[in-house]
């Protein structure tokens, strides 16, 4: 594990550039639009963090399983593995890596089963189909996208140094909040996390009322940066306010590119977006 975050594969390797998030979407967004996707991401962000309360695991947890599947689906097209299995994978993933423990097999397919069943049978049928072989499978695709760049470095550290730093503990939970809500947006893709913490931060000083400004002044960051992070958080605001996701997500799933019934494997892919073998198939 590296030391720190300026030599770790998350800075080396995984901060992108919007352009490059874009043209790997593009066969998506031929099918979807812009919006209908970002709501897409939104629903697929929630059903992890359903998935990952009902089994009781850390917050860092669930934002890791939340970071996976953007970066999985920054690199293929969702026609590559179905958003439903891929959400279950990554949080499989990211209880080991995390050091949650191993969330057994068994316990991971019921919680599976109990959450689609009880809080999202307005978008799919109550059974639950995939199985382990299944989830292993992907999890081998996962690890391959991220050239098994696993390790993390995610906001709630320096925002918790920084609140304390600026003296106003009771900004805390708020700015959590909004780091939470950020991860439903690109930006754990865009930009490193001491800037998300800040954004975060200024958004709470702003919705409370603290005066934070000489705080901020004397700050050595690119503060046009952090502005650019809380105008995406602002969008995603915007976009939540007119978003009845039990009425609209029916729709957006059938709409949705679909995995074939034999799929061919997902582009073997670095980071940098290299790929590195021919497609192969999977059994899904």
């Amino acid at each position: 594990m590296a030391g720190n975050f300026w030599q770790s594969s998350h800075y080396t390797q995984w901060i992108l550039e919007t352009q490059d998030i874009l043209r790997e979407r593009q066969a998506d967004l031929k099918i979807l639009s812009e919006e209908e996707y970002q709501k897409l991401m939104i629903f697929f962000a929630n059903l992890i963090q359903a998935l990952g309360e009902q089994l009781k695991v850390r917050q860092q947890v669930i934002a890791t399983a939340t970071v996976y599947l953007k970066r999985f689906y920054a690199r293929n097209s969702l026609k590559c593995i179905d958003p439903l299995l891929m959400a279950p994978t990554c949080l499989f993933l990211a209880s080991k890596v995390e050091e949650f423990g191993v969330i057994s097999n068994n316990r991971l397919l019921s919680t599976c089963q109990g959450v689609i069943k009880n809080k999202y049978s307005h978008a799919y049928p109550p059974e639950f189909n995939y199985r382990m072989n299944q989830v292993f499978e992907c999890e081998f695709f996962l690890l391959e996208t991220m050239d098994c760049c696993l390790v993390l470095y995610h906001p709630y550290r320096p925002l918790t140094q920084y609140v304390h730093d600026l003296g106003q503990d009771d900004l805390l939970p708020l700015a959590w909040r909004i780091v939470n809500d950020s991860l439903r947006t690109d930006i754990c893709l865009l930009y490193p996390p001491y800037l998300i913490a800040l954004s975060c931060l200024h958004m709470a000083c702003v919705i409370k009322q603290k005066d934070a400004k000489r705080w901020f002044a004397e700050l050595s960051v690119d503060m046009d940066k952090v502005l650019e992070i809380t105008r995406h958080i602002l969008k995603l605001y915007e976009l939540w306010k007119n978003y009845d996701e039990k009425k609209e997500i029916g729709s957006l799933l059938s709409k949705m590119p679909k995995p074939k019934t034999s799929p061919s494997r997902p582009p073997s892919q670095g980071p940098n977006g290299q790929e590195k073998g021919q497609s192969q198939q999977s059994v899904q």
